[in-house]
């Protein structure tokens, strides 16, 4: 099934979650006997051929876990300069097609600090892409307080996947990581974000959370009574988190399916949510296929479009 010809002949889906493979993170990865097999055979044409089957004009960029972030300091800070460059190369030829979310050599801050300037004020990327964890530490923990603060005081989007925390890594060992820890570290770090202050501090981070917020929503309840329960935590109100709950962004990767959606609309209106597919994982044709089945024609024309372009108005879209 073909989606392109959405009353007009010009593909404009926009996808906010679709990885490449920079050519400098392959032999790295390998070494480290990381990555996933779906990323052995990517190549620019073959993420093109699958945006144009499912009617998408663009998508932004951002690579594959864990990133850089396995690679001592020097070695990650140097990695994510290439990414980024490498991610530019792919922009300018290939012209509105795709964007890009810098790629940050954390978890060491100084030089994230440094890489989020290069980034942002000399390549003007779209954002930035943090992952949920990184060796145990969430994303509201104090030690990353400089890093939330740039981006709070710069106003950045930022897109947050998930990680594989080492703490759980061998939960279930016959299945694989992907099947519930990766829902769950979403969950986590939303978690952290908000009962550390964080995300209250960091008001103008404009956060998208991958898989429609992972296994937050199961957790509401919970939320809802820990400043009751809990003296320490006796100011985040229900009202307070749920006000946080509600700004930031969600994307639908591998989430195109009722239940997923129906909880995320609990929790959050259809202008917070956009559309992701997780190419290269999963081709991104029956997502979109799933999602139309979940939205109105209107609510469709937000998730795969207009909220995007909310978020991210510069970008370069055909």
């Amino acid at each position: 099934m073909s989606f392109s010809d959405q009353s007009g002949a010009q593909p404009r889906r926009i996808n906010v979650h679709n990885h490449h493979m920079p050519p400098a993170l392959v032999e790295p990865m390998k070494k480290a006997k990381l990555g996933h097999p779906a990323q052995s055979g990517w190549t620019p044409q073959q993420a093109i051929d699958d945006m144009d089957k499912a009617g998408i004009g663009l998508s932004v960029l951002s690579v594959p876990i864990p990133a850089v972030s396995f690679l001592p300091k020097d070695d990650a800070r140097r990695l994510a300069r290439e990414c980024n460059d490498y991610a530019m190369t792919l922009m300018a030829d290939h012209p509105g097609r795709f964007g890009s979310f810098a790629t940050l050599p954390m978890p060491y801050v100084d030089e994230t600090l440094k890489e989020i300037e290069y980034a942002l004020d000399t390549l003007k990327m779209d954002g930035v892409c943090l992952l949920t964890s990184y060796r145990d530490r969430w994303l509201g923990d104090p030690s990353f307080d400089p890093v939330m603060d740039d981006l709070n005081r710069r106003g950045v989007v930022t897109f947050v996947h998930p990680n594989l925390p080492t703490c759980c890594s061998v939960t279930l060992p016959m299945i694989p990581p992907s099947m519930v820890e990766y829902g769950a570290d979403t969950a986590r770090a939303i978690t952290n974000l908000l009962f550390t202050g964080t995300s209250m501090r960091c008001r103008n981070v404009k956060f998208i959370f991958t898989h429609a917020g992972g296994a937050m929503p199961m957790f509401i309840d919970r939320y809802a009574t820990l400043s009751t329960s809990n003296p320490r935590y006796a100011a985040f109100t229900p009202n307070k988190v749920f006000a946080e709950l509600r700004r930031f962004h969600y994307d639908t990767a591998l989430a195109a399916n009722a239940p997923a959606i129906a909880a995320l609309g609990q929790i959050t209106p259809v202008s917070q949510i956009l559309l992701g597919t997780d190419f290269p994982y999963r081709p991104s044709d029956y997502q979109v296929a799933g999602l139309q089945r979940l939205f109105s024609p209107e609510e469709m024309r937000a998730v795969e479009r207009e909220n995007a372009l909310h978020v991210m108005p510069r970008l370069p879209t055909i």
